[in-house]
């Protein structure tokens, strides 16, 4: 009840904050593209995350990532994740940043949203249509290819949608073989994310504080004469393994 009470008082706070931090780098980003091309547009993008991570603790959330493992800077990994809610993605950004993690989104978040929508369009990321499975494939395709090109890492989410329940959804290896047709040579690492899921348990607008949100970069799969179904059936292993409810 008191946790309830508090998600009263702070999501209309923490609201405020994040949309003002996106307003407030949509100019930024514009500039920064015109200005200084993708390098520059990426470092806005990072700092843009950092601060809505930032916005987290207005809630009284903790956020801590742990990656133990000496992954290599300048080949391209495929970070394969649970997904839980909203909130995973900016810590994500933000504390990948230096393996210029891209993501899968879909193309309706491509309008409207300030500095999301701009980054979406921008930033490298394969933006697709559910609907249309020709173009995402074409999309995600596009995607590898700027990877091999430019030795970019992707972040994926195999359940597809977000688990309400912190439970983990099928894992569909579509994304993953369609990636690793342009790159094969790329590292598969799975994340296991905790608590995010708790956050918006009452919907999106009346949030839930005090949860400590946590993210862990698990051993990279050895992929090696295997199948995209057994690396992603480890990955979900590993994953299950780690998370907690």
């Amino acid at each position: 009840m008191i946790r309830r009470i508090l998600g009263f008082m702070l999501s209309p706070i923490h609201h405020l904050f994040f949309l003002l931090t996106l307003c407030l780098f949509q100019p930024i980003q514009w500039l920064s593209l015109k200005m200084g091309g993708y390098g520059a547009h990426k470092k806005s993008v990072d700092w843009l995350n950092f601060f809505l991570v930032v916005t987290y603790y207005i809630l009284g959330l903790r956020v801590s990532f742990k990656n133990n493992n000496k992954l290599p800077i300048g080949q391209s990994i495929i970070f394969v994740a649970n997904h839980q809610s909203m909130y995973d993605v900016p810590a994500l950004i933000w504390f990948l940043r230096k393996y210029h993690a891209k993501f899968i989104s879909k193309i309706e978040l491509t309008k409207n949203i300030p500095s999301i929508s701009f980054n979406l369009k921008n930033g490298g990321g394969a933006n697709i249509n559910r609907k249309d499975a020709r173009q995402s494939i074409t999309e995600i395709l596009k995607l590898g290819e700027r990877m091999r090109d430019n030795q970019w890492s992707v972040v994926i989410f195999p359940e597809g949608t977000r688990s309400p329940n912190g439970v983990l959804k099928d894992f569909q290896a579509g994304g993953i073989a369609t990636l690793l047709k342009k790159v094969p040579q790329a590292l598969v690492v799975p994340i296991a994310i905790n608590n995010s899921w708790k956050v918006v348990k009452n919907g999106t607008i009346w949030l839930m504080p005090g949860y400590h949100l946590s993210f862990k970069v698990l051993d990279a799969i050895n992929t090696e004469n295997k199948n995209v179904d057994v690396i992603i059936s480890e990955a979900k292993e590993a994953i299950q393994k780690t998370i907690h409810l």
